[in-house]
C-alpha cells in the first residue's frame, strides 16, 4: 500500500504517468483489498495512472484477474513451448480484449529472481525475431516483453549485457505490427542503456528491485520503525516517497521526457 501511495505521489510531483503493477504473489497476500487500494489511488490521482496484473503464469489467476479492476495484464507463458505459449496467450488475450483490457506477453525467458520465483541462467532464452512475428500475429497482443539479456533482480558485478542489436530488430518488427515493447529488469540499468532502449522502441520499463531496496532502507532501525502500525505506515510511505531515495521511475525524468514544467 505504501509503495502504491509513493508511486502516485511521485507521478503527481513529476506530472508524469505511471503504472502500478501487482504480482500474483502480492495478490495472494493482499487479495482484493490490495487491488482496490491501487485502483482507488489511480482513480484519485491527477495524472494518468493504470493498474496492471504482472506475470500471470496460470489460466486460473489470469481469469480471476479479469474481474478485479485491472486495466491491463501480462500473460506469462515464457515457461511453455512456443506452440503452447501462443495458445495460452491467445486464449487470455481474447478474454481480456472483450473487457477492453490491454495485454502484455513475454516471448523468450528472463533469468533471475522476482518475488521469490527464480529462473536459472541455463533456462533463459533470448527473444527470437521470427518467432516474435508469429507470436504477435497469432495472439493479438498489445505489448511484447522482450528478453535481450535483461534479468529480474540484481545484475552480475560485470553489469548488464543487453543485446541492443536484437532490440533494434525487434523494434522494426513491433513498429510494423503496432505493438509496444516492454523491458523487464530495468533496475540497475545505466542512463545510457535506458536511453538506448528508448531509442530502440521500449515504451515500458519494469522496476521492482530498486523500489524494494528503498523500502527496506526505511526499516534500517527496526526498533524505531516497527512501532505502531499507523506510524510505521507513515514512515515507510515517507521513505518510499523520498524523491532522492526511492522514486526510480521519476529519477529518470531527465531521460524519459514528461510534461512537467519547472
Amino acid at each position: 500500500m505504501e509503495g502504491a501511495e509513493a508511486v502516485v505521489a511521485a507521478a503527481e510531483e513529476e506530472n508524469s504517468p505511471a503504472i502500478l503493477q501487482i504480482h500474483p504473489s502480492a495478490l495472494k497476500q493482499g487479495g482484493i483489498p490490495l487491488v482496490a487500494c491501487c485502483v482507488s489511488a489511480a482513480e484519485q490521482a491527477n495524472v494518468p495512472i493504470t493498474v496492471h496484473f504482472d506475470h500471470g503464469t496460470s489460466k486460473q489467476e489470469l481469469v480471476e484477474a479479469l474481474d478485479l479492476g485491472f486495466d491491463s495484464l501480462m500473460v506469462d507463458g515464457s515457461h511453455l513451448s512456443l506452440k503452447d505459449n501462443i495458445a495460452y496467450t491467445k486464449y487470455i488475450s481474447l478474454l481480456a480484449h472483450s473487457k477492453n483490457m490491454l495485454v502484455e506477453a513475454e516471448l523468450g525467458r528472463l533469468s533471475g529472481t522476482e518475488d521469490d520465483l527464480t529462473v536459472e541462467d541455463y533456462e533463459a532464452r533470448l527473444t527470437d525475431v521470427n518467432q516474435a512475428e508469429e507470436f504477435i500475429d497469432e495472439t493479438g497482443i498489445d505489448a511484447l516483453a522482450v528478453c535481450i539479456g535483461n534479468v529480474h533482480g540484481k545484475y552480475p558485478a560485470s553489469g548488464p549485457n543487453l543485446r541492443l542489436d536484437l532490440l533494434k530488430d525487434l523494434h522494426a518488427l513491433s513498429s510494423k505490427k503496432g505493438v509496444f515493447l516492454v523491458l523487464h529488469g530495468a533496475s540497475g540499468l545505466s542512463e545510457e542503456l535506458i536511453k538506448a532502449s528508448i531509442q530502440r522502441g521500449v515504451t515500458k520499463f519494469n522496476v521492482n528491485t530498486e523500489v524494494r531496496k528503498a523500502y527496506m532502507n526505511s526499516l534500517s532501525n527496526p526498533k524505531q520503525d516497527l512501532g505502531p502500525c499507523d506510524g510505521f505506515s507513515k514512515r515507510s510511505h515517507e521513505s518510499c516517497g523520498n524523491r532522492e531515495d526511492a522514486l526510480v521511475w521519476f529519477i529518470w525524468k531527465s531521460i524519459i521526457p514528461s510534461p512537467r514544467k519547472d
